[in-house]
């Protein structure tokens, strides 16, 4: 089987739309067939590793744990964009698992690189 470079970039807050646990999906059945998967996170997706989540009074089982197991399936690569986290008052230590932050250029750069890059 031929090894694909997938790059999952995420933009939305965690909760009120599917796109947060639909990303999660596609990184986790993208692993599961041993491709390069990546992701990167910008805009509000940033929230989505923030430490944390209280999901009680939605009424939805939150998923922040799922990244802590992204390591299990060999998923390391996690990007997050340095201004969006500074203009939502955050930085890396508030965030639930080890990422690299970076400029929105450099993410840029690693878009480029990649075979699919699928935005959610």
């Amino acid at each position: 089987m031929t090894t694909k470079k997938f790059m999952m970039v995420n933009r939305k807050a965690p909760y009120g739309t599917v796109y947060a646990l639909e990303s999660l999906e596609v990184v986790l059945i993208a692993a599961a067939f041993e491709q390069d998967v990546s992701l990167a996170f910008l805009d509000d997706g940033v929230y989505q590793l923030k430490k944390g989540h209280q999901t009680k009074g939605i009424e939805m089982k939150g998923f922040e744990k799922t990244y802590g197991a992204l390591e299990d399936y060999d998923v390391t690569k996690l990007y997050v964009d340095e201004e969006s986290l500074a203009a939502r008052g955050l930085n890396a230590d508030d965030l639930c698992v080890p990422v690299e932050v970076m400029s929105r250029a450099a993410i840029g750069k690693l878009m480029e690189e990649q075979d699919v890059l699928l935005s959610f």
